[in-house]
């Protein structure tokens, strides 16, 4: 009795359709009056219904999906429009301008990557120290996803427009306290990633991402004892896998502290001080051959 889709569900039925299950309905009704009155029929009625129209399923199905990626570059500029070209130009320009203001200057070129890159050392290193405003001291830990870490910072000039390709996203700094066990459990979570960025922390990980060692300030984890971790609000709600950071004790996002913002501070005090930006290697997070037992 069902129509045959052509892929369109939505698709009413035409009025030959809507005869046939009428007719349907109408000897379903004859032959219960036998039985049952009236009322006792309407839930029948209602089943008959659901049934008819829930066997009316289309004929097709998705079997494979393709894609692919378009480059968003000078290609599509071939014919620009010139009365957008010149709405814009204005804009183009003061924008540009203030993109390519110099903050300061990186000492060496560095980029992310795990298990450890000078970049998120570096980037994890900013956020553990501006939790000092919050707590008057520096984090115990500072956390970064390498995600959030989206180019790489190049030796030379750092501009407004470098602190914005890699730092594209609003995330805020959040100050977070939880236990031992829990910091052991967020531990845990970096080493199935085979890394993050970290600052204060050092890990020892298996090569099938199992948490080997794990040290605060060079100390061992003591599960009853209250830690700070310095991270940020998408990676607070246990988001991209940090998932034991739902069971912090408390968290405090400060106001207009958006990691961007902290980086470009960071940068300019350093040129104030005539100092470069730089980064370490530490083995802040190891990947070794063996396995956990």
């Amino acid at each position: 009795m069902c129509r045959e889709y052509s892929g369109d569900v939505s698709t009413p039925f035409n009025m030959a359709e809507k005869e046939i299950i009428k007719q349907t309905l109408k000897k379903y009704v004859n032959k219960m009056k036998k039985y049952v009155g009236f009322v006792s029929l309407l839930p029948g009625m209602t089943l008959a219904v659901c049934l008819l129209l829930a066997a009316c399923r289309p004929a097709y199905e998705v079997t494979k999906v393709e894609g692919r990626l378009v480059a968003m570059d000078s290609t599509w500029d071939a014919r620009p429009d010139s009365a957008a070209v010149a709405l814009l130009l204005p804009y183009v320009n003061r924008v540009d301008s203030a993109m390519r203001h110099v903050l300061g200057q990186a000492a060496v070129s560095m980029e992310a990557g795990r298990p450890e890159s000078l970049l998120s050392n570096l980037i994890a290193d900013v956020l553990r120290e501006a939790a000092a405003k919050t707590l008057g001291r520096p984090a115990d830990m500072g956390l970064v996803n390498m995600g959030g870490l989206r180019s790489s910072l190049t030796r030379g000039d750092i501009t407004l427009e470098n602190v914005y390709e890699i730092l594209p996203f609003e995330n805020t700094l959040c100050v977070m306290t939880l236990k031992g066990r829990v910091l052991r459990q967020l531990f845990e979570n970096i080493a199935v990633r085979r890394g993050e960025g970290v600052s204060g922390v050092k890990l020892v990980v298996s090569k099938d991402g199992r948490l080997l060692e794990a040290s605060v300030d060079g100390q061992p984890v003591d599960d009853d004892q209250t830690y700070t971790v310095a991270t940020l609000d998408y990676l607070a709600e246990g988001n991209d896998g940090m998932y034991a950071l739902r069971q912090a004790e408390s968290s405090v996002c400060p106001p207009n502290a958006t990691l961007r913002s902290l980086f470009i501070d960071y940068v300019e005090r350093q040129a104030k001080q005539g100092k470069a930006v730089t980064a370490r290697m530490e083995g802040r997070i190891v990947l070794t051959g063996g396995t956990s037992k």
